[in-house]
């Protein structure tokens, strides 16, 4: 019988998402004035030997313009690009860079410890530190003999 995994289904599931993006990466090519950009920013993550680093390009965005928050395991960035000062929506001859509120949300990895989370931001790049949790070692469980 197979055991169902929780948090391994999810898997599947960004793997859909990854698939689906390239499909739509492939249909800008006949059409190259669409625009498939997605509202929030794009991250890496590394893997480090006492943490996890999430790097985040925030260009345009101020730290009062940013929330980062964290529960059960989910870290959710919160903010808002705003456009140009003094520059009126119908003087705009072309619009490539999203602006507005935008919201994206990360699963944590298990390992991590959610009470120590910073953050740093600096020229626009956001740096969230992402301590990992001391390793747990297996416990040797012992097995008494019964009588058949």
């Amino acid at each position: 019988m197979a055991v169902f995994r929780w948090r391994q289904s999810w898997g599947n599931l960004r793997d859909l998402e990854r698939e689906f993006d390239r499909l739509l990466e492939s249909i800008k090519v006949p059409f190259p004035g669409l625009r498939l950009e997605r509202q929030y920013p794009p991250v890496n993550v590394y893997e480090l030997d006492q943490e996890f680093l999430l790097v985040a390009e925030l260009p345009g965005i101020i730290p009062e313009n940013l929330e980062l928050t964290v529960a059960a395991g989910i870290l959710t960035l919160k903010g808002e690009r705003r456009g140009p000062e003094g520059v009126p929506d119908d003087r705009f001859r072309r619009h490539e860079r999203l602006r507005g509120n935008w919201a994206r949300q990360l699963t944590l990895p298990d390992r991590v410890d959610e009470e120590r989370l910073s953050a740093e931001f600096v020229n626009g790049v956001l740096k969230i530190h992402l301590p990992k949790l001391p390793a747990v070692k297996p416990r040797q469980i012992p097995v008494v003999g019964g009588e058949s």
